[in-house]
């Protein structure tokens, strides 16, 4: 015990700035890889390397094993291949949400939600998502904002057709040849339907207690995460609606809270940092709400 406490004041004696600056920096790093990784498949990969790390340490410090600790030293450095190429899809999700931060305060729009044609789209969109949910029709749309969406319209038919209610209604009436994939929106038209869209690897739908959830979430919520295009799902089974984006998902809305998260993406910044979290304090609002 006292040999404890003396390495602790050793380790304090011997603290200065740049080591306590030293490990901030890890500690954000750990930090960073960590967010990265909620709520993905990644996170039980991530436990069982960890275990088998410890169970490593613990053999190679505490028992005299020298063709194991051999061994050990040779496979490590394979590990620096191996760990990017199995967590290759959280390593390139996360840039891409680095990237799409450092472009939103210097490519944002001014003045959307004073233009008069974005407010009919988003009233076109929200009128038909409230019939196609009184009649309980799956829909899958998707508004662009600033990130382009060419690769996921190419995928589709195109339309670069006017935004209506009706328009909508025909695309996702069942069996129809469109009604399957989603509709993609930008610039004020509906540029093509039938679109296909990546799916979601994350775990936060298969951790739901409602499953209810099929293709059409999974698809709007990969969206979500790898563009930073705003998704608006209605479901088939019980006709709800739900928006997506940002790999978050808000569900069971109405058409008034539809309109005003739609608007809200598009409200011009008040504050530096409202671009950077509309949606987060919408989600958060929505999250007390539910629990009450």
């Amino acid at each position: 015990m006292q040999n404890l406490l003396g390495e602790f004041l050793y380790f304090f004696q011997r603290l200065n700035w740049l080591n306590i600056l030293d490990l901030f920096l890890v500690t954000v790093v750990f930090y960073a890889v960590l967010v990265l990784l909620r709520d993905t498949q990644a996170v039980v990969l991530l436990r069982g390397v960890i275990v088998i790390f410890i169970l490593l340490v613990l053999l190679t410090t505490f028992i005299d094993l020298p063709a194991f600790s051999w061994l050990v030293s040779t496979i490590t450095p394979a590990l620096i291949v191996v760990i990017p190429v199995v967590f290759a899809p959280e390593i390139r999700r996360g840039l891409e949400k680095i990237g799409r931060a450092g472009t939103y305060k210097l490519f944002s729009r001014p003045n959307l939600v004073n233009d008069q044609q974005l407010q009919q789209t988003i009233h076109a969109v929200v009128t038909a998502a409230a019939r196609l949910s009184a009649r309980q029709h799956g829909a899958l749309i998707v508004i662009q904002r600033r990130e382009n969406l060419d690769d996921y319209i190419r995928t589709g038919v195109r339309l670069d057709a006017a935004v209506t209610p009706e328009l909508l209604l025909q695309i996702f009436y069942p069996n129809t040849p469109l009604h399957d994939g989603a509709v993609i929106i930008a610039d004020n038209l509906i540029v093509a339907a039938s679109c296909v869209m990546p799916l979601s690897a994350s775990g936060i739908l298969t951790k739901s207690p409602e499953r209810q959830m099929g293709l059409r979430h999974r698809a709007a919520l990969g969206t979500s995460e790898a563009t930073d295009g705003i998704t608006v799902v209605v479901s088939e089974q019980t006709g709800s609606i739900s928006i997506a984006h940002n790999g978050r998902m808000i569900r069971r809305l109405d058409s008034e809270r539809l309109e005003n998260i739609l608007l809200a993406f598009y409200r011009p910044n008040e504050n530096q940092n409202e671009f950077i979290n509309p949606f987060k304090n919408l989600f958060k609002r929505s999250g007390r709400k539910e629990e009450e």
